[in-house]
């Protein structure tokens, strides 16, 4: 056990073991409940218990967060002040009356502005925290140094300070509005753990406030304070325990409607105290008309909390039609966006093989929503479940669905978009890798033979009177270098545009390339028609390259016996090749058909190739552009 979990039991025990000594003196003297309750041992016990014992899970989950040993501080003075209460001593009345006002004037406040993780908001809160704890001793005066109360350290002239206690009152609740403003910072931000303090101290304030400000208002509504360390603890160690939103809305919707209860209340009875008579009965009137008025009002507050806590999900339609605006402005970062604050929830995204776009910080329970369009699912929406919640509820459900439409459509154009710049990269690479090509060979091979004829030619013209057994030499040396350019030549014009297809057209160029590439014991069948409708000049060479690369493949790793090549020509331009080669497993795509396949997707067309059961089967579709 380390040293931070033994400080927290032995603070929590001595928190425990005081309040108990405390009980104990209040029976031995013999004191009623109503005298406990007066003198304020009740309500210090209570709230030592729960500070000190919330304090004390808190330090030994969470060591290093300051929570924990601020609300172990509350409990000791809670604590402290309930014991020495019902003792009589000038000393033990002091320790009483500076005990427990730390704990409403430094530990709280600093504890709410420090929620849920220890640390401040941001930098600039820096300022506020230190402002809490500097300030924090002039409240501590302000009730302990009172001459009217019994003990020591009073201040002399405490009457004639009144505007520094006035002070010293606003400072305290400043302090408690920066605690709440903190958490309202953290709520945007996000932060659903922050829910369960926000019920808590709604709660307090309701029974708390009227104790501060009205006189006559009943001690034991101090008993709602034990609620913000519970809260809290709740908060930081088991925050997911249960629909924390759900039950904030149901809370808060009723909290408003007792407030709108009350003050209608108020003024029909004033009302009704003006101007009709007491034998009417004016409070029973006057109920059932505020009855009347408020029957209606519960279910618009229901839906202004709810809209507060779960966003829009009761508006689809208003989803729907944000989502719509951001896809026209800002595409799909600025639609996550739209979704997560949409239905308040921590996190969005969208992936189709990979994230596409997401907002917020993805929490360990994630639903995902399916995107279909035209039947096939082009991508899934990620959606982060609520803190406190296991599942998404019927009306987020319903909200996705309808969102879901419009989101599969932007993320198929935006998969068609990705496509389409893909193949232009992979066009321009290969315009650019054949110039490469071109140069490279009319570089090297071209160039020194051409150079080399000029070289020859010159020297022969200089030896042509002196010495004719060299020049007849060197003239046929300049004789073959011309035909080896020639070569050349043919080679790169062939590799540009396969000359046969201009001579032969593009059945006579297929018989002419199987006929060179087909040989026994290999047998060859053309299964094509007596002529083609004349073809663009990008799909003639797209079906000649598809066609002897797929012959060449047989060739060289079917071991097949027999091969045949079909070509039809009707809506589209369709190229078979089949062979019967034993099955070898599935096919690994190369270099060679990679090329089939991106010649075909440049022209709006497909391929698809592998093992059948008869062999292997390579099958292109482009489309005809015919040309007059």
């Amino acid at each position: 056990m380390n040293i931070g979990r033994v400080l927290a039991s032995g603070f929590g025990a001595l928190v425990v073991t005081e309040t108990a000594a405390a009980v104990v003196v209040v029976v031995r003297l013999g004191w009623t409940w109503q005298q406990a309750l007066d003198a304020f041992v009740v309500t210090n016990s209570a709230m030592a218990l729960t500070f000190g014992i919330c304090g004390a899970i808190l330090a030994w989950h969470r060591p290093r967060n300051p929570i924990g040993w601020l609300f172990l501080a509350d409990g000791l003075g809670h604590a402290t002040t309930a014991l020495c209460a019902p003792l009589d001593g000038p000393l033990i009345a002091t320790i009483a009356s500076y005990a427990w006002p730390w704990s409403i004037g430094l530990f709280l406040p600093l504890s709410l502005v420090l929620f849920p993780d220890g640390r401040l908001p941001s930098r600039r809160w820096r300022a506020v925290a230190i402002a809490i704890v500097v300030t924090a001793p002039l409240f501590v005066i302000e009730l302990g140094a009172d001459p009217e109360g019994p003990g020591y350290l009073k201040l002399p002239g405490y009457a004639e300070l009144g505007p520094l206690w006035i002070v010293s009152e606003l400072r305290t609740l400043a302090a408690l509005l920066a605690g709440v403003v903190a958490l309202a910072v953290r709520y945007r931000r996000g932060e659903d753990s922050v829910l369960w303090l926000l019920l808590a101290a709604s709660v307090a304030a309701a029974f708390v406030v009227p104790w501060s400000f009205v006189a006559g208002t009943p001690v034991f509504v101090l008993l709602s304070i034990p609620l913000i360390p519970v809260a809290v603890t709740i908060a930081i160690v088991r925050h997911q325990l249960l629909d924390i939103r759900l039950v904030v809305s149901r809370v808060l919707a009723w909290v408003l409607l007792s407030a709108v209860v009350l003050v209608v209340y108020g003024l029909l009875v004033a009302v009704l105290d003006r101007f009709v008579s007491a034998q009417l009965g004016r409070s029973v009137v006057a109920t059932v008309v505020v009855a009347l008025l408020v029957a209606p009002v519960l279910p618009r507050l229901q839906r202004l909390v709810d809209r507060a806590l779960y966003g829009d999900r009761g508006d689809p339609a208003r989803v729907v039609s944000k989502v719509g605006e951001h896809l026209a402005g800002e595409g799909l970062a600025g639609v996550v966006e739209a979704v997560r604050v949409a239905l308040r929830v921590p996190y969005v995204a969208l992936t189709a093989g990979q994230e596409l776009a997401g907002n917020g910080t993805r929490p360990d329970n994630v639903e995902v929503v399916p995107l279909e369009y035209d039947g096939v699912t082009v991508g899934e929406l990620h959606v982060g479940v609520r803190t406190g919640e296991s599942t998404l509820g019927a009306a987020d459900r319903n909200v996705l669905r309808l969102v879901a439409a419009p989101l599969a459509v932007a993320v198929h154009a935006t998969l068609l978009s990705t496509q389409l710049q893909a193949s232009r990269e992979r066009l321009v690479t290969a315009r650019e890798e054949e110039r490469r090509r071109l140069r490279r060979d009319l570089h090297d091979g071209l160039g020194p033979t051409l150079t080399g004829v000029a070289l020859s030619a010159d020297a022969a013209t200089n030896l042509l009177a002196t010495d004719p057994d060299r020049t007849r030499t060197l003239i046929t040396g300049v004789s073959a270098d011309v035909r080896t350019a020639i070569a050349d030549v043919r080679r790169l014009v062939e590799d540009l545009r396969p000359p046969a297809l201009d001579e032969l057209g593009l059945l006579g160029a297929l018989r002419q390339r199987a006929e060179h590439l087909v040989r026994t014991p290999l047998q060859l069948r053309l299964d094509v028609p007596d002529e083609v409708p004349r073809l663009s000049a990008a799909v003639e060479v797209a079906a000649y390259r598809i066609a002897t690369e797929a012959l060449t493949n047989v060739v060289r790793h079917s071991r097949a016996s027999s091969v045949i090549l079909r070509l039809s020509c009707a809506e589209a331009l369709e190229v078979e090749v089949t062979d019967d080669g034993p099955p070898n497993g599935p096919w690994h795509p190369g270099v060679g058909m990679q090329a089939m396949r991106e010649r075909a997707a440049e022209l709006g067309g497909g391929v698809e190739a592998g093992p059948t059961e008869r062999g292997g089967r390579v099958w292109a579709r482009l489309p005809v552009v015919e040309v007059p």
